[in-house]
């Protein structure tokens, strides 16, 4: 049996940037660090799909860790624990056609990419020495997987910790053909790791905004475009996508938006109301009174959650 006992979510730092993508005009780096970060988490949701509909056998996972060993912070992308063996994958999402030079990575365009391998060794021996640290002397064996089938290599190195496209059949194949009885000490071991995962500051790499620069409206949670819809009965409905949500779920969205982007902003009628671009501000407080609580009277008041 598989068990995922850390589940993938989208970053802080990812749902910043896309909200500042939305209402303003990002700098070329920022746009570039908001399209990897976007490409990558989707990559993430291709590999986290293809490993729940094959892997098979005694296995626990955990996803997106982010741990740091004598000051050096690493990421793992999926660990998975088998009885003997800690599996440390690292995914890519690239896409179109790329090229190796010694040890340097490049596209076809010119642009040098991070050498993956270089990437993998790093995370592998941090993880190893933290496990170490532990109490855990583990065998860790590492993987880089690459996941979007319209990814081509050129030159390739060959490594047998790149899994390639056409290889994830094979890889699938081996992991299933081990045998593997997980017991008390593996869960141990995991919600450990769970325990000391640490979480980054999303607004460390933030570019600079205020709140009167932000373009305001609701924005489609499907595909993001902004002002671009129309009110049907308690629900809102994209002009472009057709995606309908609830009139309140689209309120809530914005609410934590806010608060993402301003985490000192006290949540008030006017400021929803204004930043939501809703006309009606019974239509706000009804939703505001039903979800949160509600902190002192007149214009002072405010509210925060229950």
């Amino acid at each position: 049996m598989v068990n995922v006992l850390k589940h993938r979510f989208e970053s802080e730092e990812l749902k910043l940037l896309r909200s500042l993508h939305i209402r303003m005009k990002l700098l070329d780096q920022d746009f570039k660090n908001y399209m990897n970060l976007e490409k990558g988490f989707e990559g993430e949701q291709k590999y986290d799909k293809w490993l729940a509909e094959n892997l098979s056998g005694n296995f626990h996972v955990l996803n997106d860790l982010l741990h740091e060993y004598n000051k050096n912070k690493f990421q793992t992308d999926s660990l998975i624990i088998s009885e003997g063996k800690f599996f440390n994958i690292n995914v890519k999402n690239y896409e179109g056609d790329y090229y190796v030079n010694g040890d340097y990575w490049h596209t076809f365009s010119g642009l040098e990419i991070k050498n993956p391998l270089l990437q993998l060794q790093r995370s592998e021996t941090l993880l190893r020495q933290l496990l170490h640290d532990l109490g855990y002397n583990i065998t860790v064996e590492s993987y880089c997987i690459f996941i979007n089938p319209k990814f081509h290599l050129y030159q390739a190195p060959m490594n047998p910790q790149f899994i390639f496209p056409t290889q994830l059949d094979r890889f699938i194949r081996k992991m299933n053909n081990l045998s593997s009885k997980l017991n008390e000490r593996h869960s141990i071991i995991a919600e450990k790791l769970i325990s000391l995962h640490t979480i980054e500051s999303p607004y460390t790499r933030a570019p600079s905004y205020s709140y009167e620069k932000l373009e305001k409206s609701f924005y489609c949670g499907r595909c993001y475009s902004l002002n671009n819809y129309y009110f049907k009965e308690r629900s809102v409905v994209c002009h472009k996508c057709g995606f309908v949500e609830g009139l309140e779920s689209a309120v809530l969205r914005c609410v934590e938006e806010i608060l993402l982007l301003f985490p000192n902003q006290r949540i008030t009628t006017k400021v929803v109301q204004e930043w939501c671009k809703i006309d009606s501000d019974k239509t706000v407080r009804r939703i505001l009174i039903k979800n949160f609580n509600y902190i002192g009277h007149g214009r002072s008041s405010y509210y925060v959650f229950p």
